[in-house]
């Protein structure tokens, strides 16, 4: 069991918070293979090998925007192979037990007191002891890249790498998942609504960029800029809950109570972008989310004009400057446990 130091909180909220909600268990299994299909599909197919004794496997899920908060233990000593994980990080944090991770040229032993952040791009393979118990932050790759090219003026390049290593426990981390914990256990409802879940993801991948260290941690420090003013963030959460919807220049402009002139000005100066670019941004994050995840989704048009993109030959264009691979091929890797 987590030990905290005399002054931190108990560590129930954490714990339990994701038991709270019997909707959010994903499965609870002694199969290898279902455990593998059920895990593969929150994040993605992999190999899992056991070793020595029988499974006793279960996994809660708690989707917050771009970011999803997760449970999972094995009940066995298990090796894990997924391979570079692509399109989204990891941070995994022990609740219990340890486990043995290798991500491209860095290795730590994950403990307790040693939370592993798992770089999309880089080789992983991992060993987790039986008594494994993992509260895991899922973060979506192209949400943590967009709030890089926000401050750079640019989408990553090379791609960012972490420190493998966190001491999670550190005050600013440790009570931000506490109060992700607080906010699913107390107010399931709200933390899902697009508003908050907009937020929170925000919060999430901006406290990550800024407490651990990463291969572009000093470009944005050099490249850090005010907060964005009022109108601009009004418009970014209008953007997350409205994304499906047939939003205009001059709507935008409405909702945020300024010009059109203002309104561009402030996306140019803070985000690096117009508001019409940055909607089409958070529209192809959707597609992108959409193919991979939704089984009654059965063609790239579906899921392109489900998020207003009517141009096909234009989307297909734009999707793969975005995410390295045209949209038939993130499709066809859905499911392919």
């Amino acid at each position: 069991m987590l030990q905290l130091p005399p002054t931190a909180r108990a560590p129930a909220p954490l714990a339990h918070a994701l038991l709270h909600d019997a909707g959010r268990q994903v499965f609870a299994s002694t199969d290898l293979g279902q455990t593998r299909a059920a895990v593969g599909k929150v994040f993605k197919p992999h190999r899992l090998d056991i070793r020595g004794t029988s499974l006793s496997a279960r996994m809660h899920h708690a989707p917050l925007g771009a970011v999803s908060l997760n449970r999972l233990a094995y009940g066995a000593d298990v090796t894990i192979d997924p391979g570079p994980l692509g399109d989204f990080l990891l941070v995994q944090m022990p609740l219990s037990g340890h486990a043995e991770i290798r991500c491209g040229a860095q290795q730590i032993v994950s403990t307790p007191d040693c939370a592993s952040v798992l770089t999309p791009s880089d080789p992983l393979l991992m060993r987790w002891s039986a008594d494994n118990d993992q509260l895991i932050v899922r973060v979506e790759r192209s949400a943590l890249e967009r709030v890089c090219a926000a401050y750079l003026g640019h989408r990553p390049d090379p791609p960012l790498r972490f420190q493998l290593g966190m001491a999670w426990r550190s005050a600013g981390w440790y009570a931000l998942m506490e109060y992700l914990a607080q906010m699913l256990a107390a107010e399931p409802e709200a933390a899902r609504h697009p508003l908050t879940a907009c937020q929170l993801e925000q919060l999430v991948i901006g406290t990550l960029l800024t407490l651990q260290p990463h291969s572009l941690s000093e470009a944005l420090q050099r490249h850090g800029k005010p907060l964005a003013p009022r109108h601009v963030k009004v418009v970014e959460e209008y953007i997350h809950a409205h994304a499906a919807a047939a939003l205009t220049p001059a709507l935008l402009a409405e909702i945020a109570g300024v010009s059109l002139r203002s309104l561009y000005a402030g996306f140019r100066e803070h985000r690096g972008l117009s508001p019409m670019a940055y909607l089409r941004t958070v529209r192809l994050d959707r597609v992108r989310h959409d193919l991979l995840n939704d089984a009654a989704l059965s063609s790239v048009t579906g899921a392109a004009l489900r998020w207003g993109f009517t141009h096909l030959g234009r989307f297909s264009a734009e999707y793969r400057r975005a995410f390295g691979e045209c949209p038939a091929e993130t499709l066809r890797r859905r499911g392919s446990v």
